[in-house]
Protein backbone atom coordinates (compact mmCIF):
# COMPACT_ATOMS: atom_id res chain seq x y z
CA UNK A 1 0.00 0.00 0.00
CA UNK A 2 2.82 2.46 0.85
CA UNK A 3 4.28 2.01 -2.67
CA UNK A 4 0.97 3.20 -4.18
CA UNK A 5 0.95 6.16 -1.81
CA UNK A 6 4.48 7.13 -2.88
CA UNK A 7 3.52 6.84 -6.56
CA UNK A 8 0.65 9.27 -5.93
CA UNK A 9 3.12 11.52 -4.12
CA UNK A 10 5.35 11.69 -7.20
CA UNK A 11 2.40 12.59 -9.44
CA UNK A 12 1.31 15.15 -6.85
CA UNK A 13 4.75 16.79 -6.81
CA UNK A 14 4.95 16.97 -10.61
CA UNK A 15 1.49 18.47 -11.09
CA UNK A 16 1.73 20.99 -8.22
CA UNK A 17 5.08 22.22 -9.55
CA UNK A 18 3.46 22.83 -12.94
CA UNK A 19 0.45 24.54 -11.33
CA UNK A 20 2.69 26.83 -9.25
CA UNK A 21 4.58 27.88 -12.37
CA UNK A 22 1.39 28.53 -14.33
CA UNK A 23 -0.27 30.52 -11.54
CA UNK A 24 2.76 32.80 -11.49
CA UNK A 25 2.42 33.33 -15.28
CA UNK A 26 -1.30 34.17 -15.31
CA UNK A 27 -0.96 37.90 -14.35
CA UNK A 28 1.71 38.36 -17.06
CA UNK A 29 -0.48 37.13 -19.91
CA UNK A 30 -3.54 38.54 -21.64
CA UNK A 31 -6.33 37.62 -24.00
CA UNK A 32 -6.95 34.08 -25.20
CA UNK A 33 -3.60 32.81 -23.94
CA UNK A 34 -4.47 33.84 -20.39
CA UNK A 35 -7.95 32.30 -20.67
CA UNK A 36 -6.54 28.97 -21.80
CA UNK A 37 -3.95 28.99 -19.01
CA UNK A 38 -6.66 29.63 -16.39
CA UNK A 39 -8.71 26.71 -17.71
CA UNK A 40 -5.64 24.48 -17.76
CA UNK A 41 -4.73 25.32 -14.15
CA UNK A 42 -8.32 24.68 -13.05
CA UNK A 43 -8.19 21.23 -14.67
CA UNK A 44 -4.85 20.37 -13.05
CA UNK A 45 -6.11 21.45 -9.63
CA UNK A 46 -9.00 19.03 -10.08
CA UNK A 47 -6.45 16.27 -10.84
CA UNK A 48 -4.55 17.23 -7.68
CA UNK A 49 -7.73 16.96 -5.58
CA UNK A 50 -8.37 13.49 -7.03
CA UNK A 51 -4.82 12.48 -6.10
CA UNK A 52 -5.44 13.64 -2.53
CA UNK A 53 -8.58 11.49 -2.39
CA UNK A 54 -6.61 8.48 -3.64
CA UNK A 55 -3.86 9.09 -1.07
CA UNK A 56 -6.50 9.41 1.66
CA UNK A 57 -7.92 6.00 0.68
CA UNK A 58 -4.43 4.47 0.67
CA UNK A 59 -3.69 5.84 4.15
CA UNK A 60 -6.83 4.14 5.52
CA UNK A 61 -5.49 0.78 4.30
CA UNK A 62 -2.09 1.23 5.99
CA UNK A 63 -1.62 -0.57 9.37
CA UNK A 64 -2.53 1.71 12.26
CA UNK A 65 0.99 1.65 13.75
CA UNK A 66 2.39 3.26 10.55
CA UNK A 67 -0.59 5.45 9.71
CA UNK A 68 0.43 8.57 11.69
CA UNK A 69 3.44 9.30 9.48
CA UNK A 70 1.37 9.09 6.28
CA UNK A 71 -1.43 11.16 7.80
CA UNK A 72 1.09 13.89 8.58
CA UNK A 73 2.37 13.89 5.01
CA UNK A 74 -1.15 13.92 3.61
CA UNK A 75 -2.07 16.86 5.85
CA UNK A 76 0.89 18.89 4.54
CA UNK A 77 -0.16 18.12 0.95
CA UNK A 78 -3.69 19.30 1.65
CA UNK A 79 -2.34 22.53 3.10
CA UNK A 80 -0.17 22.98 0.00
CA UNK A 81 -3.21 22.52 -2.25
CA UNK A 82 -5.21 25.01 -0.18
CA UNK A 83 -2.46 27.58 -0.69
CA UNK A 84 -2.35 26.86 -4.44
CA UNK A 85 -6.12 27.26 -4.70
CA UNK A 86 -5.96 30.53 -2.81
CA UNK A 87 -3.19 31.86 -5.07
CA UNK A 88 -5.12 30.70 -8.12
CA UNK A 89 -8.30 32.46 -6.94
CA UNK A 90 -6.37 35.67 -6.43
CA UNK A 91 -4.80 35.49 -9.87
CA UNK A 92 -8.18 34.63 -11.41
CA UNK A 93 -9.90 37.50 -9.61
CA UNK A 94 -7.15 39.84 -10.83
CA UNK A 95 -7.70 38.45 -14.31
CA UNK A 96 -11.47 39.06 -14.06
CA UNK A 97 -10.86 42.63 -12.89
CA UNK A 98 -8.59 43.21 -15.83
CA UNK A 99 -11.25 41.98 -18.26
CA UNK A 100 -13.90 44.19 -16.64
CA UNK A 101 -11.60 47.20 -16.78
CA UNK A 102 -11.05 46.61 -20.47
CA UNK A 103 -14.82 46.39 -21.10
CA UNK A 104 -16.11 49.03 -18.66
CA UNK A 105 -13.22 51.46 -18.31
CA UNK A 106 -13.76 53.90 -15.42
CA UNK A 107 -16.97 52.18 -14.27
CA UNK A 108 -14.86 49.36 -12.80
CA UNK A 109 -13.02 51.58 -10.30
CA UNK A 110 -14.75 49.92 -7.33
CA UNK A 111 -13.52 46.42 -8.28
CA UNK A 112 -10.61 46.58 -5.82
CA UNK A 113 -12.86 46.84 -2.76
CA UNK A 114 -15.16 44.16 -4.16
CA UNK A 115 -12.19 41.88 -4.69
CA UNK A 116 -10.97 42.43 -1.11
CA UNK A 117 -14.43 41.62 0.20
CA UNK A 118 -14.61 38.52 -1.97
CA UNK A 119 -11.19 37.33 -0.81
CA UNK A 120 -12.20 37.82 2.81
CA UNK A 121 -15.36 35.74 2.32
CA UNK A 122 -13.39 33.10 0.43
CA UNK A 123 -10.86 32.76 3.25
CA UNK A 124 -13.69 32.40 5.79
CA UNK A 125 -15.26 29.65 3.70
CA UNK A 126 -11.89 27.91 3.39
CA UNK A 127 -11.34 28.00 7.16
CA UNK A 128 -14.81 26.54 7.74
CA UNK A 129 -14.12 23.87 5.12
CA UNK A 130 -10.82 22.95 6.81
CA UNK A 131 -12.54 22.63 10.19
CA UNK A 132 -15.23 20.41 8.70
CA UNK A 133 -12.62 18.30 6.95
CA UNK A 134 -10.61 17.92 10.17
CA UNK A 135 -13.76 16.89 12.02
CA UNK A 136 -14.59 14.36 9.32
CA UNK A 137 -11.05 12.94 9.45
CA UNK A 138 -11.26 12.55 13.24
CA UNK A 139 -14.63 10.81 12.89
CA UNK A 140 -13.23 8.42 10.27
CA UNK A 141 -10.17 7.59 12.38
CA UNK A 142 -12.37 7.09 15.46
CA UNK A 143 -14.59 4.72 13.50
CA UNK A 144 -11.55 2.75 12.29
CA UNK A 145 -10.18 2.46 15.83
CA UNK A 146 -13.61 1.34 17.05
CA UNK A 147 -13.82 -1.32 14.34
CA UNK A 148 -10.34 -2.60 15.22
CA UNK A 149 -11.27 -2.75 18.93
CA UNK A 150 -14.45 -4.66 18.12
CA UNK A 151 -12.47 -7.08 15.93
CA UNK A 152 -9.96 -7.62 18.77
CA UNK A 153 -12.78 -8.18 21.26
CA UNK A 154 -14.40 -10.69 18.93
CA UNK A 155 -11.09 -12.51 18.54
CA UNK A 156 -10.55 -12.55 22.32
CA UNK A 157 -14.08 -13.88 22.84
CA UNK A 158 -13.42 -16.75 20.44
CA UNK A 159 -10.16 -17.57 22.26
CA UNK A 160 -11.97 -17.61 25.62
CA UNK A 161 -14.68 -19.87 24.22
CA UNK A 162 -12.07 -22.27 22.83
CA UNK A 163 -10.28 -22.28 26.20
CA UNK A 164 -13.56 -23.07 27.97
CA UNK A 165 -14.22 -25.93 25.58
CA UNK A 166 -10.73 -27.35 26.20
CA UNK A 167 -11.31 -26.98 29.96
CA UNK A 168 -14.60 -28.89 29.70
CA UNK A 169 -12.85 -31.63 27.71
CA UNK A 170 -10.09 -31.76 30.31
CA UNK A 171 -12.64 -32.01 33.15
CA UNK A 172 -14.44 -34.80 31.29
CA UNK A 173 -11.15 -36.67 30.75
CA UNK A 174 -10.20 -36.21 34.39
CA UNK A 175 -13.58 -37.55 35.49
CA UNK A 176 -13.22 -40.54 33.23
CA UNK A 177 -9.68 -41.19 34.48
CA UNK A 178 -10.89 -40.89 38.07
CA UNK A 179 -13.60 -43.48 37.47
CA UNK A 180 -11.10 -45.84 35.83
CA UNK A 181 -8.64 -45.48 38.74
CA UNK A 182 -11.44 -46.01 41.27
CA UNK A 183 -12.48 -49.20 39.46
CA UNK A 184 -8.91 -50.46 39.33
CA UNK A 185 -8.43 -49.76 43.05
CA UNK A 186 -11.67 -51.58 43.86
CA UNK A 187 -10.55 -54.62 41.87
CA UNK A 188 -7.14 -54.59 43.57
CA UNK A 189 -8.81 -54.55 47.00
CA UNK A 190 -11.16 -57.34 45.98
CA UNK A 191 -8.24 -59.44 44.69
CA UNK A 192 -6.33 -58.92 47.93
CA UNK A 193 -9.36 -59.96 49.99
CA UNK A 194 -9.75 -63.09 47.85
CA UNK A 195 -6.07 -63.93 48.25
CA UNK A 196 -6.36 -63.46 52.02
CA UNK A 197 -9.44 -65.70 52.18
CA UNK A 198 -7.79 -68.40 50.02
CA UNK A 199 -4.68 -68.23 52.17
CA UNK A 200 -6.74 -68.63 55.31
CA UNK A 201 -8.61 -71.61 53.82
CA UNK A 202 -5.36 -73.29 52.74
CA UNK A 203 -3.83 -72.68 56.15
CA UNK A 204 -6.91 -74.05 57.91
CA UNK A 205 -6.87 -77.10 55.65
CA UNK A 206 -3.22 -77.80 56.48
CA UNK A 207 -3.88 -77.44 60.20
CA UNK A 208 -6.88 -79.79 60.04
CA UNK A 209 -4.90 -82.32 58.01
CA UNK A 210 -2.09 -82.33 60.54
CA UNK A 211 -4.57 -82.60 63.42
CA UNK A 212 -6.42 -85.58 61.98
CA UNK A 213 -3.18 -87.25 61.02
CA UNK A 214 -1.81 -86.96 64.56
CA UNK A 215 -5.10 -88.11 66.08
CA UNK A 216 -5.15 -91.22 63.89
CA UNK A 217 -1.78 -92.35 65.25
Amino acid sequence: MSSDFEAYEQDFGTITAEVTNKIGRIPKLSGEEKTQLVLNVDKQLEEVRELLEQMDLEVREIPIQSRAMYNSRLKSYKQEVEKLEKDFKRSRIAYSDEVRNELLGDDASSSESQRAHLLDNTEKLERSSRRLEAGYQIAVETEQVGQEILANLHSDREKIQRARERLRETDANLGKSSRILTGMLRRIIQNRVLVFILGAIILLTIILAIYFNLRGH
